[in-house]
Parts: structure tokens; sequence; C-alpha cells
């Protein structure tokens, strides 16, 4: 458990951290502003303190709809995504996206064409429209980053299980959705996008999913 003084700087670093136009970095190789990244990793420790914090670090912020990759303590890049139009949940067949700590358990698509799609985790041999109209497909196309949780009780265990929901990051055919809170609950990101990202970070690197 934490002592209140833990959770006070806990909030008063979270709300520094999303104090808007702080994160200003917007490409790989771009760094940010180093004294956000130290307030993320600080939020981090005070929340997570027996959790290593020195290695790739996904930030997903679901109010921002953007994914910031910290790496070393330098901010790499930030991406846009969409998470779940149900806002955030754990419950299994809530179809919200789960907030948390997770990790990358599994990396899949490593020769998936651009918007090829998958299914049940393999490539169908098939091509996504990235223009089609009318009622969203959800499918998952490209890549997957597969999540697992590491909170028990929050995102890990029983009904609340991030891996056994199948929460991904994935590529998306609707693009147009992405930076919008759209999908069915995992993260979607824009083909090129989740590509990029796919070969930047190995499996076993952290994410961190918060409603905010």
């Amino acid at each position: 458990m934490f002592h209140r003084s833990q959770w006070n700087l806990a909030a008063l670093l979270l709300a520094l951290l999303l104090t808007p136009g702080r994160m200003q970095a917007t490409g790989p190789g771009t760094a940010g502003p180093q004294g956000v990244v130290d307030l993320l990793l600080e939020y981090l420790s005070v929340r997570y303190p027996t959790v290593a914090l020195g290695g790739d670090i996904l930030y997903v912020s679901m109010h921002r709809q953007k994914l910031f990759h910290v790496r070393g303590g330098t901010l790499l890049a930030t991406y846009p995504v969409a998470t779940s139009h149900k806002g955030p949940g754990c419950q299994r067949d809530s179809y919200c996206t789960p907030t948390g700590l997770h990790r990358i358990t599994e990396k899949i698509g490593d020769d998936v064409p651009p918007l090829g799609i998958l299914r049940e985790r393999s490539y169908t041999g098939e091509l996504a429209d990235p223009d089609f109209a009318g009622v969203d497909k959800d499918w998952i196309t490209s890549r997957i980053l597969r999540l697992e949780g590491l909170e028990p009780g929050v995102n890990q265990g029983g009904e609340v299980d991030s891996h056994a929901r199948h929460i991904y990051i994935h590529g998306t055919a609707n693009e147009r959705s992405v930076g919008t809170p759209s999908s069915m609950g995992c993260i979607r990101m824009r083909n090129g996008d989740v590509i990029a990202l796919y070969d930047r970070v190995p499996v076993g690197t952290l994410v961190v999913v918060l409603d905010n």
C-alpha cells in the first residue's frame, strides 16, 4: 500500500505531466522536454515502486488519444491512437480499454504487408480497403502488439484479464477513426505508425494506459 504522501506526490506529478502543451515530440528521434519525461518516470516510480523503468515505456493517454514512446528517459515519439468508444474499463466483454500497467507479451505480424488483415492473430492473405464506407468492421491490420496486464485484480486474472480479453495495440483499416475514442477496446494505430512502433520496441516493453 502507498502512504498518503506517495499518492499526493503521484497526483501532483500526473497533473503537471498532463498540462496542455507540455509534450511536443512528434516523430521518431524527436526528444521531448526532458522535464516532462522526468515527471512521467517519477510518477511511474511512485505508482509502481518495484518496476524497473530503464527500458522502453509506452504511455497511452486516453484523454489525449496519444501514445508516447519513451526509452532510457528520453521521449522518442508520439503517435495518435484510438481507444474504446466506451471509455476505460477492465471487465471482460465490456468493450472498454483497460487501464493500468501492462507489458507487451507477443509481437505478431513480422511479414504482414501494410493493411494485411489478421484474424485470430494470423494473416488471412487479404488486404483491407482503407477507404471503405459504412459500418466500421473493426479489422485488425498490419501488426499486433499483444498486451498482458501486470496488476492482479485490476487488469490481470479472473474477469479483468487483459491478455484473455485479447487486448492489442494494432493497425486499423479505419485510419480516419484514429485520434478519437472509437475502438472496441483495443488501441488502434495508423498502419505506418504501428509498423514503425513494432520495429522499435521489444517483447516485454512496459505499457501504461491512463484515463486522462
